[in-house]
């Protein structure tokens, strides 16, 4: 089942054990590798260390009140996870990021994303168009298939424009007109 990403943020955290709300997600930290959210970064009461996160290996199960985990136990500190500490380190953000085609041209800003559910991989970008765009054309929507390249400004994908035909030079005195002459015509039945 495919999830927005934006629905994910503010999701209550409950814990198995006590049955009640331990926490809530506050932003999710995505691999610009593979477009996975691999953790949260959580906001609660509750927590010891700030800023603490969740990784959705702890998650058991997401569910209509919210994610699911045994216990408080499941929450680390940032640094405490090396691999999830250099994702954030990086500071990727997925929303607001421009998307352009390959050859060149700008197909507005990533507004939201949507995710599986069951492996929080992310599958379809949801693009806002430009201003002028935006009146006589609606969002797009990418497939992770459709996308060639993320780096550190854009996202590039696949283009469904054509490209041009390359120009064949010809010689202008190559094609010669039968029903223009250079000759002038005689007048056949002038007696």
């Amino acid at each position: 089942m495919l999830l927005l990403g934006s629905r994910l943020i503010g999701t209550p955290i409950m814990g198995l054990q006590t049955g009640t709300k331990l926490a809530e997600t506050a932003q999710p930290i995505i691999d610009p590798s593979n477009l996975k959210v691999v953790a949260y970064i959580v906001d609660g009461p509750l927590l010891s260390e700030k800023p603490s996160v969740i990784r959705i290996a702890d998650v058991r199960e997401l569910s209509d009140i919210g994610m699911i985990i045994d216990s408080s136990d499941e929450f680390v500190g940032l640094k405490d996870v090396i691999h999830i500490n250099k994702l954030y380190d990086i500071g990727f953000r997925l929303v607001g990021m421009s998307v352009v085609d390959e050859l060149g041209h700008k197909l507005g800003k990533v507004e939201d994303y949507s995710l599986d559910a069951a492996s929080f991989v992310i599958q379809q970008l949801n693009i806002k168009r430009g201003l002028v765009k935006s009146l006589t054309e609606t969002g797009l929507l990418i497939h992770r298939s459709q996308i060639v390249e993320i780096n550190d400004n854009n996202i590039i994908v696949k283009t469904t424009a054509k490209r041009p035909d390359p120009v064949i030079q010809t010689d202008k005195h190559a094609f010669i007109n039968p029903f223009r002459s250079t000759s002038p015509q005689t007048d056949i039945d002038a007696n």
